[in-house]
């Protein structure tokens, strides 16, 4: 990781800072989602879609925990999935809709949907950035 000019503890603590927000997004994705489906264990169907809200609500945790130890790597490929992943479903159960999971055809503007796209946009954005930036300084 390049050194700031503001001193050499500024890129160790840019580094932390930047891996507690996504955390922070990845803990949000997850809640965001145990909301929509109604708590724990909940109830999204078909089952198909309960069992990947499951998958991400597990992965969102877990993703959040390798930020925060010493896996952060792992933690960001992992964040780039909890991010992408319900933007795909959100865009495709929205538009063309899902086999068996019409419910939500045309509902853009469902403001837990809203919501989720944000912390998902804001999580993609940073694990994108961190993963490259990474890359670079290998």
């Amino acid at each position: 990781m390049p050194q700031s000019t503001a001193g050499p503890g500024r890129a160790v603590s840019d580094g932390l800072l930047v891996r507690a927000v996504g955390f922070l997004g990845c803990l949000a994705v997850a809640a965001i989602h145990v909301i929509d489906q109604g708590g724990v264990p909940g109830s999204k169907g078909p089952e198909y879609v309960q069992i990947l809200y499951y998958v991400l609500e597990v992965a969102g945790v877990v993703a959040a925990a390798l930020l925060l130890a010493k896996r952060p790597g792992l933690g960001w490929v992992l964040a780039l999935g909890v991010a992408a992943g319900p933007i795909l479903g959100y865009v495709l159960s929205r538009g063309p809709g899902l086999p068996d999971y019409t419910d939500d055809i045309g509902n853009w503007a469902e403001p837990l949907g809203i919501s989720s796209l944000v912390a998902e946009g804001i999580l993609l954005i940073l694990a994108a950035t961190s993963l490259l930036t990474s890359r670079r300084g290998e």
